[in-house]
């Protein structure tokens, strides 16, 4: 079995007047993250470990934030394009694990829809594994000022 595996990592800034998405998921918060899409960094870590997985770069080539048709697009059809991507080339995702990195708000809640939601993309749920964590008031993720994922992917031959 040819197996390949990927890593990937996004953080974005906090900013009142945005919407909060993770995991393709709105979660009720006073701000939401700063970025060309959505921002949701949680399906920003899971394509660029799928891609890296692949060996075809990273989320910035594919999806670079100097082209206007990414503004403020749905990273949910982001990660679906790339699922795509992964079944044209006869690979299949085994296995995504991920975690969230934020001091508020709490996601426990929240990750049975984002696994959901994430799903929806074409990753089957009993394949992906979401966590959160506080980074304990340390750093721009304890003060507040933002989020940040990370992912790790494993793909094999279909």
């Amino acid at each position: 079995m040819n197996f390949r595996i990927g890593i990937g990592y996004d953080s974005h800034r906090l900013a009142e007047g945005r919407m909060l998405v993770l995991g393709g998921v709105n979660i009720p918060f006073e701000k939401g993250l700063l970025g060309h899409s959505d921002g949701d960094v949680l399906c920003h870590a899971i394509v660029d470990a799928i891609i890296g997985a692949m060996g075809v770069g990273d989320i910035g080539r594919h999806f670079p934030d100097t082209d206007t048709k990414w503004k403020d697009y749905s990273s949910i059809r982001l990660l679906r394009h790339v699922v795509e991507l992964v079944h044209s080339e006869g690979l299949k995702i085994v296995w995504i694990d991920s975690v969230i990195m934020a001091e508020r708000p709490k996601l426990a809640s929240h990750i049975s829809l984002m696994k959901d939601t994430i799903s929806q993309a074409g990753i089957l749920p009993a394949t992906i594994n979401i966590k959160a964590k506080t980074n304990e008031g340390m750093g721009f993720i304890g003060c507040g000022e933002g989020i940040a994922a990370q992912a790790v992917c494993l793909l094999m031959q279909a």
